[in-house]
């Protein structure tokens, strides 16, 4: 690799131990993927927060680095943590657990990172222009950001995202680079999909199937923002998708000559849902997978107004979403209704299992993909209106 000038200087260790660990781990990930050179970003966001996730290993990694004078060079900030932050007492989360949590957000902001803590940064303000050269590692915000806005990242790592907002750069490979950004599978979609349950079901059977490829998908006519970050999400957990195409609706859709075709039909989304819904009951309905947006929020008071909801309801959103829910009126409908927002974490990396939740509602393909597997939950699957 050809280091520019100040690169280098990181990597000999002039800028001090903590940025020459992580120019060490940037070039080695770049000898890995044959890139020539780095390429400077515009923001980091950083995965690896929960206590759940990480361990004492990665709190004893970050507390090392905060220790060595780690300082981010530019805006980065957090994907979610195990818990919310005020009100984990009132979650249920074990104390010894919160303790380690706090330990891990002290780290990270001792590095000058922003506690975001949300895998949907774009709903908050954190918006990459078209084209623009970014380091995320959250999956789903990596679909998002490729795929809705058009930015260009590689699936990062937590370290790996950590280490190039210490840097500014990151390794110029995969998809920052045009040819990497084409599809080579066709998927023809022959049903209906109108909510974010549907998109994020059509992600879970497709996944598995599509892998690591890029696929354009055909006959999708509408699609909102929130529908797409489900279809992403659900796509990057079940399979490694991290850049997919929408025709006529993303800003890029470039296809490959004789690309692989598959389809999507009425009877593949029906069989998934019923793959994914085994219980009629929940100890807990989980919405927010990834973070619930205004829209979403919005959608939840709409049904808490004249319902009651019939298990506990928790919608999982950014801290900046739940103060807004809270003017507009949002927040008081759904606790009315039985429900809590819950900011700074979600269900995926809180420690259920810990709290006694066995059976847990979602209506996210991303979080029936996880749920089972990471917080050894059983399953209700379904639109919205229907789990609540």
């Amino acid at each position: 690799m050809i280091l520019a000038s100040e690169e280098q200087k990181m990597y000999d260790g002039e800028h001090g131990e903590a940025a020459q660990k992580a120019m060490e781990i940037l070039v080695a990930m770049g000898r890995i993927y044959d890139a020539d050179s780095m390429i400077p970003v515009s923001s980091a966001q950083i995965s690896g927060v929960s206590y759940k996730t990480i361990g004492d290993a990665g709190l004893e990694y970050l507390e090392e680095m905060a220790r060595n004078g780690a300082k981010v060079k530019i805006p980065s900030f957090l994907n979610p943590a195990g818990m919310d932050c005020e009100q984990w007492k009132e979650m249920g989360i074990p104390e010894n657990f919160a303790k380690k949590q706090i330990q891990i957000t002290d780290a990270y902001k001792k590095m000058g990172i922003e506690m975001t803590c949300t895998c949907t940064p774009y709903f908050v303000g954190i918006v990459p222009e078209f084209g623009e050269h970014i380091a995320w590692a959250e999956s789903s915000a990596v679909a998002y950001a490729n795929s809705v806005l058009g930015a260009r990242t590689n699936r990062e790592g937590g370290p790996s995202a950590l280490a190039a907002a210490i840097c500014g750069v990151t390794p110029n490979y995969g998809l920052h680079l045009d040819e990497n950004r084409t599809a080579d599978i066709i998927v023809n979609v022959e049903c209906g999909l109108k909510t974010n349950s549907d998109f994020g079901a059509m992600g879970n059977h497709l996944g598995p199937v599509i892998k690591n490829k890029i696929p354009a998908f055909k006959g999708i006519k509408n699609a909102t923002k929130d529908n797409l970050k489900s279809l992403g999400a659900a796509l990057a957990a079940t399979g490694s998708v991290s850049l997919f195409f929408v025709e006529n609706i993303t800003p890029e859709y470039r296809v490959k000559d004789s690309p692989e075709r598959i389809s999507f039909t009425e009877q593949n989304l029906k069989e998934t849902y019923e793959r994914l819904n085994q219980e009629k009951d929940a100890d807990l309905i989980t919405i927010g997978c990834p973070h619930a947006s205004m829209d979403e929020i919005k959608q939840l008071a709409e049904i808490a107004k004249t319902r009651k909801f019939r298990w506990k309801v928790w919608i999982f959103t950014a801290r900046d979403n739940k103060r807004k829910a809270g003017e507009l009126g949002y927040q008081k409908l759904i606790e009315n209704a039985g429900g809590r927002i819950v900011a700074d974490t979600c269900m995926v990396v809180c420690p259920l299992e810990e709290m006694g939740y066995r059976t847990s509602g979602c209506n996210s393909g991303k979080a029936a993909k996880y749920l089972p597997n990471l917080c050894r939950q059983k399953l209700k699957f379904g639109k919205m209106e229907d789990i609540v």
